[in-house]
Order: C-alpha cells, then sequence, then structure tokens
C-alpha cells in the first residue's frame, strides 16, 4: 500500500501522547502544592521532568528538592483539568493572569486526598494507582528561559496490588491504565499490539513477520 504524502504543519502544541501526571512539591510554609504536567520520560531510576519556570512547583523545587510523581488513570482526568488553571503563586505572575487563579489547596480544590510519603516530607495522591517518591538531582533551565528540565532519582515506588503481576514485583501493563495527554486531549490507552523482548510480563518472546 502506498503511503499518503505528507504536508508541512505548524502545531501549536508537540504532546504527541505522553502521561499526565501530577507532582506534589513542598512550599515554603510547609502545606503541600500540587501541579498537572506531562512532559517526562524516564531511564533506569532517574525522572527527567519538564516544568514552568514561573510556576509554584519550580520555585519549591530549587530550594526544596522533594517530590511525588502520581500517575492518574482515566477516571482521574478531571481533577486534572481542575488543576490546570490553579496556580499556587501568589501573586499570580502577570503572564498567568488570564488563564490561572491563585489557589492554596490544589488537593481541595481537585477532590484528591493527600496521602503520607516514606522518605520524602510531599505527600502522594491517594487516588493515584502509580506513585513515586524522588528527589531532584539537578534542574536545569532550559533554552527558551521558560522551563525548567528537572532530574530526579527515583527513591520509592508505590501501587495497587491491583496492577501488580503475579510476582507482585512488576507493574502489570495489562492492568495499567495510565491518562495519556495528546494534543490537548486526554485519552485512556488502547488496545495492546506487542512488546518488546525485554518485558518482564509478557507470555513469550515477540512474535515479528
Amino acid at each position: 500500500m502506498t503511503s499518503p504524502s505528507h504536508v508541512v504543519v505548524d502545531p501549536s502544541v508537540l504532546y504527541v501522547g505522553t502521561p499526565a501526571f501530577l507532582i506534589a512539591t513542598e512550599n515554603p510554609d510547609g502545606s503541600p502544592n500540587l501541579a498537572p504536567a506531562s512532559s517526562y520520560w524516564a531511564l533506569g531510576k532517574t525522572l527527567v521532568l519538564g516544568i514552568e519556570l514561573d510556576g509554584q512547583t519550580a520555585s519549591n523545587l530549587l530550594v526544596r528538592p522533594d517530590l511525588t510523581v502520581n500517575f492518574p488513570s482515566g477516571p482521574l482526568w478531571q481533577a486534572v483539568v481542575r488543576l490546570s488553571g490553579l496556580t499556587g503563586r501568589d501573586p499570580v505572575p502577570e503572564a498567568k493572569r488570564a488563564r490561572y487563579r491563585f489557589e492554596p489547596d490544589k488537593f481541595g480544590a481537585a477532590g484528591l486526598t493527600p496521602q503520607p510519603s516514606d522518605l520524602v516530607e510531599p505527600p502522594r495522591v491517594h487516588e493515584c494507582a502509580l506513585q513515586f517518591e524522588a528527589r531532584v538531582a539537578r534542574a536545569t533551565p532550559g533554552l527558551d528561559g521558560g522551563y525548567l528540565i528537572v532530574e530526579a532519582q527515583v527513591l520509592r515506588v508505590h501501587a495497587w496490588p491491583a496492577i501488580l503481576d503475579p510476582t507482585g514485583v512488576h507493574i502489570d501493563p495489562n492492568a495499567w491504565n495510565p491518562l495519556v495527554y495528546a494534543f490537548r486531549h486526554f485519552y485512556e490507552r488502547g488496545t495492546e499490539v506487542g512488546w518488546l523482548a525485554s518485558s518482564p510480563t509478557a507470555p513469550h518472546p515477540p512474535v515479528v513477520d
């Protein structure tokens, strides 16, 4: 089959499909801040997160490096949207005033429950089936000065038993359904189509024609 010709486009965002996550940090007064984000990748035990520089999350992490990264599933998309117009910065930065309002209680505003962490000060999000406790190892300014590239080491992983494979060690990808953010829309993960030979949970090596 002949592939269709490509055309040149200029989309306003390049989020082709990444997991949405909720990042909790500690405010100067010890209260938690909670913010949605979707710039994420992981290698080994290191997370790399893109964080807007003018938000409270970045301000907190530059002084208090502990954080939790909490991954919502599909039914929590409305909580993510409730958080998307809130900021913990007071006063609200001028560039955010058209779209954001100050909210000191982000958990309450989103209808979510803070859950104590084991190794870091910021709480986890109880409703999220998969949670990471982490600590910033390095924060690097982005090229345009509007964001931070945050590298964080995962210290502990928490998961609901329902999303684990029978060994209780690995996340079962058939049981875990993350909320995916693509071009400003939210999706639940679709049907499995294959896996890598390195998968610790697959029933057999992949069959590739």
